[in-house]
């Protein structure tokens, strides 16, 4: 125990997150892990920061923020046509925190490592005066030189998504209990709230893309402004059509109720979906692939020659989303 009476970190890491590492940590029992990467391999490294009251909420399950925080890394790394391959956990806990809390918060993390196939390899606990705060350092490989990047966006290719765009962005919104979210079922307001709060990175795609995909990252910043990074990266634009952007059958009741929450689900964050861009001729081949494993991919416009930012058309009229994503500063 601590002179607090609270168990030490070497206890800490013993309890909670030991029995989740993987081979390359050596049992949390030393300073660093060993990683070595297929032959013919390339490392791919991501890393995110999470904060309390910027990224998740005090009231959300320690299981969440934990699956949360390792989703949305391996949701970059599967953008890159990555495969999972560890992770560094970096935890700062305030004055607050109880063994209970860590407790369910191991559970989920554990519970994540294992559906994602990407394991714990080290990290470092400590305590903060500030709000709750993690950061997850993901590591993924590919075949040497295939990285699939995001500025390798040509005219002529398609731009695809996969799964459904603004479910996140609305489960948000609905913590505050909006006039629209009357018009939806129970089931339809869980599935909004879950797509915020559990990300779900589609790495079982990551194979398909470095084969097929000419440009892809991964939807955190919202649709709009994601695509104009990409675009820009390219050095091209993009023409979206806005009818042609997938919405859950919650999503689409919520826009009915309300059409302006069209502009939320098209510019509002923590999609995790992937974005792509995709010769014509891989199309049907990609779109086997995500069909394969249980993903849908639809196409949502195409990429032009150009620098300005893309166009959203519906009904004859084109709108540009000016500020499309969401900004940390």
């Amino acid at each position: 125990m601590g002179s607090n009476g609270r168990p030490s970190e070497d206890s800490l890491i013993a309890r909670f997150f030991a029995p989740m590492a993987g081979e390359g940590g050596l049992g949390l029992t030393d300073d660093a892990a060993r990683l070595t990467p297929g032959p013919g391999h390339d490392l791919v490294l991501t890393v995110d920061a999470l904060v309390e009251r910027v990224h998740f909420l005090p009231e959300d399950a320690p299981g969440s923020i934990a699956r949360k925080a390792l989703g949305v890394n391996v949701s970059d790394l599967a953008a890159k046509g990555a495969d999972p391959a560890g992770f560094l956990l970096s935890l700062a806990l305030p004055g607050d925190w109880t063994e209970s809390w860590l407790a369910a918060f191991a559970a989920g993390l554990a519970e994540a490592s294992r559906d994602f196939g990407c394991p714990l390899l080290g990290g470092d606990t400590v305590k903060t005066r500030g709000p709750l705060t993690l950061s997850v350092t993901a590591v993924g490989q590919v075949p040497s030189g295939r990285m699939v990047l995001r500025t390798t966006a040509r005219a002529g290719d398609l731009v695809c998504v996969t799964g459904t765009i603004g479910d996140a962005a609305l489960g948000l919104k609905l913590r505050a209990d909006p006039a629209w979210a009357a018009a939806l079922t129970p089931d339809e307001r869980a599935h909004l709230a879950d797509r915020y709060l559990h990300p779900q990175p589609r790495h079982a795609l990551a194979t398909a893309l470095r084969d097929h995909a000419g440009a892809a990252m991964d939807l955190s910043d919202g649709l709009a402004g994601d695509l104009a990074k990409m675009m820009q990266a390219s050095g091209v634009s993009a023409l979206v059509d806005l009818d042609r952007v997938p919405l859950s059958p919650a999503a689409a009741k919520a826009v009915e109720t309300l059409p302006d929450l069209l502009d939320l689900a098209v510019t509002g964050g923590d999609d995790y979906e992937i974005l792509c861009t995709v010769p014509e001729k891989n199309l049907d081949t990609l779109r086997k692939e995500a069909d394969r494993v249980g993903l849908s991919l639809s196409v949502i416009g195409r990429v032009v020659s150009g620098h300005d930012r893309p166009v959203f058309r519906m009904n004859g009229l084109e709108r540009r989303y000016d500020v499309g994503s969401y900004q940390h500063f």
